[in-house]
């Protein structure tokens, strides 16, 4: 096949001067010579060669559809990150600083004033991490706390108070084997898969737009030379028909019949031109990226030729290697994938909550001695004491001793700054361990059986979207091995038409020039051989497309045109 490109054509209908319509009787039968001109089309300057692999190269760089399912699957990465980072440890501070004045109407609170100050600074610094295994989650945290008070009772003031405190909460019936931060990472990659998928259907699409695109394209170029063929044709027979109307061997009105033929044949050139204009649109639409790229202004050649070998693969081969291809099933076994994680997830949601946390917990405290001072215990009795001793010194008896609560002194171990209170923790002077069973049964549990209820009934549908999906590949397949048979004996059909019209047209031509025949048999010939040419060609451009739609239907599109995707 070869393709012609026409921006201008100039054809006169006469080459010869005309006599005056005077000197010839009937002349005003005769129609006057019409030129026939082709316009440029519009906005074309230039004109490039395009083969169908540049073709495609170009639709799959700058077609938008392509984009927006690259852009999926980015986002499809960016949500199976989102769910792993259910398990990056969080780093949380707390810190604050109170002062306290609370009012005191007795003794025994701890102050002759009639108020209580508290002062104090905490931090309290801690991570928590959850674990990819099993579901557990692991805190730890170290609170420092530096207190002061007019508490007459403390012996230490300041007082430096820490903690270093990790528990490990470890569920053990719900949220054991599956919980939802798993979930959500494995539906996530299940997803991340699907969008995979539906990015390699997008692009089989996308390609085979732009090759039946490209072979409407090659169609209409051919088509055009056709209809320019005939328009050439009409001028030699217009041409022909003046001189012999000149020499008196035709009637005027034959060159009116010639002037009609001639007149329908440039129809039909203006028609395929403006059918090559848009044929040019459409695939300028899929392969240029946006309306300012300077290939809008050329005119692209395609230089591939029509694809007219037709594959011969038997009727099963080609459904299994569909059902083995095609991005349908695939998208349907991984939705499939995804509801057998939410039913797993459903499930382990519908049974009782138990936990077991373990608690472990080092303290320190250290702080200023204060210096000895009336005990607001004994101070009371002192009076009493003294009046009690004089009497007994009378009596001739021995003096009471002073009444004493305790021992006053503190333990070293207590006494220090801020630093010895770590020490403290980091000794394990004062640990603190616990074990808590933590247990929660829900009454009827509406909410988790409806959930795996409906995850249930998902897997039904599809069950039946899986054999739907398969029984419409099988049609797909049946349909374009159907296509591409009669595809391929319309174009051997018409092979032999066109041929057949040919000989015709040349047997009615020597006929006509040897009296045997008319001019509206050569004209017929003419109409016959034309619309013979145009449907060879048209035959070819669609079997190239019935091709091109078969490997679509079996899912090898791709591979068939060397694509590979990232």
């Amino acid at each position: 096949m070869r393709v012609y490109v026409i921006l201008a054509v100039a054809l006169p209908l006469a080459m010869a001067q005309q006599p005056t319509l005077s000197s010839r009787p009937n002349a005003t039968l005769v129609p006057p010579v019409r030129p026939f001109l082709l316009p440029p089309r519009t906005g074309i300057e230039t004109q490039m060669e395009v083969t169908l692999e540049q073709a495609l190269a170009m639709a799959l760089a700058n077609n938008k559809d392509i984009e927006s399912a690259r852009i999926d699957q980015l986002e499809s990465e960016y949500t199976l990150t989102a769910a792993q980072g259910a398990y990056d440890p969080v780093l949380s501070v707390t810190s604050y600083w109170e002062q306290q004045i609370t009012p005191i109407a007795s003794s025994l609170g701890g102050s002759s004033t009639g108020s209580l100050l508290n002062k104090a600074w905490l931090a309290d610094p801690g991570i928590t991490q959850p674990l990819p295994w099993y579901g557990g989650t692991v805190k730890a945290d170290l609170s420092s706390e530096d207190a002061y008070s007019n508490n007459t009772f403390l012996s230490l003031n300041p007082q430096y108070e820490t903690s270093l405190n990790f528990s490990y909460t470890q569920p053990l019936w719900r949220n054991l084997l599956y919980d939802s931060n798993r979930h959500q990472i494995d539906v996530a990659k299940k997803t991340r898969s699907l969008t995979d998928q539906q990015f390699r259907q997008r692009v089989m699409a996308v390609v085979l737009q732009a090759e039946q695109a490209y072979w409407e394209l090659s169609y209409a170029y051919n088509n055009l030379q056709v209809q320019l063929d005939a328009v050439r044709i009409g001028i030699q027979q217009d041409e022909s028909n003046r001189r012999q109307e000149e020499q008196g061997l035709l009637a005027p009105i034959d060159v009116v019949a010639a002037q009609t033929q001639l007149a329908n044949f440039e129809v039909g050139a203006y028609a395929a031109q403006s059918a090559l204009t848009s044929a040019e649109n459409a695939l300028k639409e899929l392969v240029l990226p946006d309306g300012s790229d300077p290939m809008w202004s050329s005119a692209i050649i395609p230089a591939t030729p029509a694809d007219v070998i037709a594959p011969i693969t038997p009727l099963s081969d080609a459904v299994a290697e569909a059902v083995a291809n095609r991005p349908e099933i695939a998208e349907v076994k991984i939705n499939g994938e995804i509801n057998e994680k939410d039913i797993r997830y459903y499930r382990s949601q519908t049974k009782p909550q138990v936990s077991l946390t373990a608690l472990y917990t080092r303290a320190g405290l250290a702080g200023v001695v204060l210096p000895p001072g009336p005990n607001p215990f004994t101070t009371a009795f002192g009076p009493l004491t003294t009046q009690l001793n004089e009497l007994s010194l009378l009596a001739g008896l021995p003096a009471l001793s002073g009444v004493s609560f305790g021992n006053s002194t503190i333990p070293p171990v207590l006494v220090g700054n801020y630093g010895h209170s770590l020490a403290g923790i980091w000794n394990g002077d004062f640990p603190t361990t616990e074990v808590q069973l933590n247990i929660s049964l829900p009454i009827r549990n509406r909410t988790a059986d409806a959930n795996l209820g409906k995850s249930l009934a998902e897997t039904r549908r599809i069950r039946n979207q899986m054999e739907q999906t398969a029984q419409n590949i099988q049609s797909d397949v049946r349909t374009a091995m159907e296509n591409i048979q009669m595809a391929r004996l319309r174009l051997q059909a018409a092979e032999v038409a066109r041929e057949s019209a040919e000989e015709q047209y040349q047997s009615e031509q020597r006929q006509f020039r040897a009296g045997t025949s008319t001019l509206f048999l050569v004209q017929q010939r003419q109409a016959t051989m034309i619309t013979a040419r145009s449907q060879e060609r048209r035959s070819q451009a669609d079997l190239s497309e019935a091709i091109a739609q078969f490997q679509l239907a079996t899912g090898t599109i791709l591979a068939e045109r060397n694509i590979k995707l990232k």
